[in-house]
């Protein structure tokens, strides 16, 4: 059968030469095709809260220090083995406000005030030490302890940073701890990962070989020393350790006890104090009264400390042999009032994960806040058995609290009211900065939240807040994310 025979419902459709050289226009309003399943349209939201930023990290920053005598003079210590300093303050805006709407224009980094190099691994501790900040001491993960110079206060935005000296004694440096001790200026502890507690003062008057004096090294932790605080007035140190272990140690000799013994010794062996997982945390009272650790599973263990007497001499000559490495005995103390020491007062878990961070609040204030692994905040009243005040379930939703710190007293503030003290600033691995209201009980509005600040990408993926320092209005960062932000709190 010839093609010419077949009925025309048979034939082949095609498109003649005219209809193939039609255009069909474009309708602009017509969707392109999308999966059936997306129903709505996604739209990522950034946010951004801050007055300024400090990005020549170029890793995550793990440590932040603020100058004591100016507080808009940061430090920082990064992932990328390098540490800057910078100054928080900004200049004026150049454009009215009304022109920052969307879009918004570029905004530079603050530049650094120098940038200090020598480490070989991540540095993750840094401080200023006390009480005038003559000293910057930066730690690392690569064991190195390196002290630099500072200019005097009317020079630190410009001045020189000079390398006095370096010591490596371990193999990694956990955390340093500057000592407020007045009869003790430039004064610092640290911990290491084999568990050892060392103790230095910083004489730059002597040559640069002796200028870091040893005065204390303990070696009673048997792992990772994870966490140290100071008294407040600088007179006892209280370590604790992935073994489980608090020591507190009396290094100047003031709580009557030989210098270098620990006055407290407790351990995983004594059941009612033990801590299966080991402790992260530890802050003393602004009494001095006792001192509170937390370790794994939301476990906290709040612990007398000696009274020590207001009278007691701090005269240097009375270390003895402070400077030598002291092993770390344990010692019964013999003074009036320590044989109180060492009870514990308090055995808590109210929260499901580690306690990463502790805070005490300010007289006349009795508060003791606990931040989690599990993304909550513990208030504590200390006044009343440390019975709970409020449970913040989702501080930081899911996420870590890494940091919590009260804001200072108004210094001009009535010692009965303490304005400005019941405000906790908290940080997360969900990329958030948040202020909280603590007065009143469970029922607070919005469980006390005042206020937060966005910026960094947060989200639990290398975008979070890690540490923080407050003063003056301000809040300045270290991210996860290797910058650091400058928020200003107004009022908050």
């Amino acid at each position: 059968m010839s093609s010419n025979d077949l009925p025309p419902d048979d034939e082949d459709d095609m498109l003649s030469g005219d209809e193939v050289a039609e255009e069909i226009p474009l309708d602009p309003d017509h969707p392109m095709d999308s999966d059936p399943d997306d129903t709505e349209d996604q739209e990522i939201q950034l946010q951004n809260d801050s007055i300024a930023h400090f990005d020549h990290h170029t890793d995550s920053i793990y440590s932040i220090a603020a100058h004591p005598l100016d507080p808009s003079i940061i430090a920082t210590g990064g992932g990328d083995d390098t540490a800057y300093i910078f100054s928080s303050s900004t200049p004026s805006p150049l454009l009215p406000p009304s022109y920052e709407s969307n879009p918004q224009p570029v905004r530079n980094s603050l530049e650094p005030i120098v940038k200090l190099s020598g480490h070989t691994d991540s540095i993750n501790a840094i401080a200023f030490t006390l009480p005038a900040g003559d000293f910057l001491c930066t730690a690392g993960l690569d064991g190195r302890l390196r002290i630099h110079k500072t200019p005097p206060p009317p020079s630190l935005a410009n001045g020189q940073y000079t390398l006095l000296t370096e010591v490596q004694e371990v193999e990694e440096i956990n955390w340093l701890a500057p000592c407020p001790h007045p009869s003790y200026p430039n004064t610092l502890a640290l911990g290491a990962s084999d568990g050892s507690v060392w103790i230095y003062t910083i004489d730059a008057s002597a040559d640069p070989a002796s200028a870091l004096q040893l005065q204390q090294a303990y070696y009673l932790h048997t792992a990772s020393c994870t966490a140290g605080a100071w008294s407040p007035d600088g007179k006892l140190l209280a370590t604790v350790s992935e073994d489980g272990s608090l020591y507190v140690w009396d290094p100047f000799g003031e709580a009557g006890a030989s210098a270098g013994q620990a006055i407290v010794s407790l351990t995983a062996e004594d059941q009612r104090f033990a801590v299966e997982g080991g402790l992260y945390s530890a802050a003393i009272a602004p009494s001095g009264a006792f001192v509170a650790v937390g370790g794994a599973e939301g476990n906290i263990r709040v612990i007398s400390l000696p009274r020590l007497s207001s009278t007691a001499s701090n005269s240097k000559s009375q270390k003895g042999s402070a400077k030598q490495k002291a092993g770390g005995k344990q010692s019964a103390a013999s003074e009036a009032g320590t044989s109180q020491a060492g009870q514990l007062l308090a055995s808590l878990k109210a929260q499901s994960d580690g306690i990463e961070t502790l805070a005490f609040s300010a007289p006349p204030l009795t508060l003791l806040a606990a931040g989690s692994v599990d993304g909550s905040i513990l208030l504590l009243d200390t006044a009343h058995r440390f019975a709970a005040r409020r449970h913040i379930q989702d501080a930081h939703e899911d996420h870590a609290v890494v940091q919590l710190a009260f804001v200072k007293p108004s210094p001009s503030s009535s010692t009965t009211t303490g304005a400005g003290g019941w405000l906790l600033t908290s940080c997360g691995m969900d990329g958030v900065v948040r202020r909280w209201d603590t007065r009143g009980g469970t029922a607070a509005s919005g469980q006390g939240l005042v206020r937060e600040w966005k910026g960094h990408r947060g989200g639990g993926d290398g975008g979070g807040v890690i540490a923080f320092v407050q003063a003056e209005g301000r809040i300045v960062t270290g991210g996860d994310d290797g910058v650091s932000l400058v928020f200003e709190t107004g009022g908050a």
